[in-house]
C-alpha cells in the first residue's frame, strides 16, 4: 500500500538490525478481543502466518506496518513505534492486500505503480525509471498505458506487488495473496514471493507455499499457539483443525 511522505526524523533513529518486535501486544475491536499477550521478535527472512478464519491472523499482519495500532502494548519496526512513527514504519514495511482492487487507485498501470513514489516526493525522472523497471520485472511493461481495472486477476495482483516494491521497502507483508487466484496465477505469485530479496511475512491458507520458509506461526483464538519451523508448525495446525 502507498502512503504520504514521512517526517525524516524517525528514520535517523531506526536500527535495521532490530527487526520487528511485538511487546505485550493485545488488540480489541470494541469489546471484542482479537489478539492477546503477544511477545515476538521477527527477524527471519521468510515467516508464515496460519490460522482459521477469525483467528486474528489478518489483524496480526496489519499490526506490522501500522495499519492497525494495538489496543495495548507496542509494535516496533527497526526500533520505530507504529504508534508514533507510523509513516516512517510504512516506508520500511510494504503491505499487499488479498484483494488487489483495494490497492489499485489510479486509472492506468503506470500511474498506479508511480503513486507511492509521488507521495514520497521522488523526482519525476527517477519515478519513471523505477516504474519502467518494476513493470518490466513483472511482465506488465506492455500494459503501462492500459486501464488498470481491465487487467486479469493475476495481473492485478502483480501490479499491487509492483506498486509496493517500487518503493523499495525492507520488508513486505502479504495478506492471503493467492486466495482469489486460480492455480496458475497462485503459483506465479508464489514464485514472485520466493524470489524477493526483502524480508517477507505471509498470511496464507496455502500451506505448501510455506514449505521452504524459515518460521511459521500458528494463531488460534488471538494467541500464537505454535511457533516453529514449517513442518512441525503445519503439523500442529492440521492437528488443531482436525480436532474441531
Amino acid at each position: 500500500m502507498r502512503f504520504r511522505r514521512s517526517d525524516p526524523e524517525p528514520e535517523a533513529r531506526a536500527d535495521p538490525t532490530r527487526g520487528i518486535e511485538l511487546r505485550g501486544v493485545s488488540h480489541r475491536y470494541g469489546d471484542r478481543p482479537v489478539l492477546a499477550d503477544l511477545d515476538l521478535h521477527l527477524t527471519e527472512p521468510r515467516i508464515g502466518i496460519v490460522g482459521a478464519n477469525g483467528s486474528g491472523k489478518s489483524t496480526f499482519a496489519r499490526l506490522l506496518n501500522g495499519l492497525v495500532v494495538p489496543t495495548d502494548g507496542h509494535v516496533l519496526v527497526d526500533g520505530l513505534d507504529t504508534r508514533t512513527s507510523v509513516r516512517a514504519v510504512r516506508r520500511r514495511v510494504g503491505f499487499v492486500f488479498q484483494d488487489p482492487d483495494a490497492q489499485i487507485v489510479h486509472p492506468t498501470v503506470a500511474e498506479d505503480a508511480a503513486y507511492g513514489l509521488e507521495n514520497q516526493g521522488v523526482p519525476a525522472p527517477e519515478r519513471a525509471e523505477r516504474v519502467t523497471e518494476v513493470l518490466a520485472r513483472y511482465g506488465l511493461d506492455g500494459h503501462a498505458d492500459h486501464p488498470a481495472h481491465l487487467l486479469s486477476g493475476g495481473q492485478k495482483q502483480l501490479l499491487a506487488i509492483a506498486g509496493v516494491l517500487v518503493m523499495r521497502p525492507a520488508r513486505v507483508v502479504f495478506d492471503e495473496p493467492t486466495t482469489l487466484l486460480d492455480l496458475i496465477n497462485a503459483r506465479r505469485i508464489a514464485r514472485v514471493i520466493d524470489e524477493l530479496e526483502q524480508q517477507v511475512v505471509v498470511v496464507t491458507h496455502q500451506l505448501d507455499l510455506l514449505e521452504h520458509f524459515d518460521r511459521v506461526l500458528v494463531i488460534d483464538g488471538g494467541r500464537v499457539v505454535e511457533d516453529a519451523a514449517p513442518r512441525p508448525a503445519i503439523a500442529a495446525y492440521r492437528a488443531l483443525m482436525e480436532g474441531r
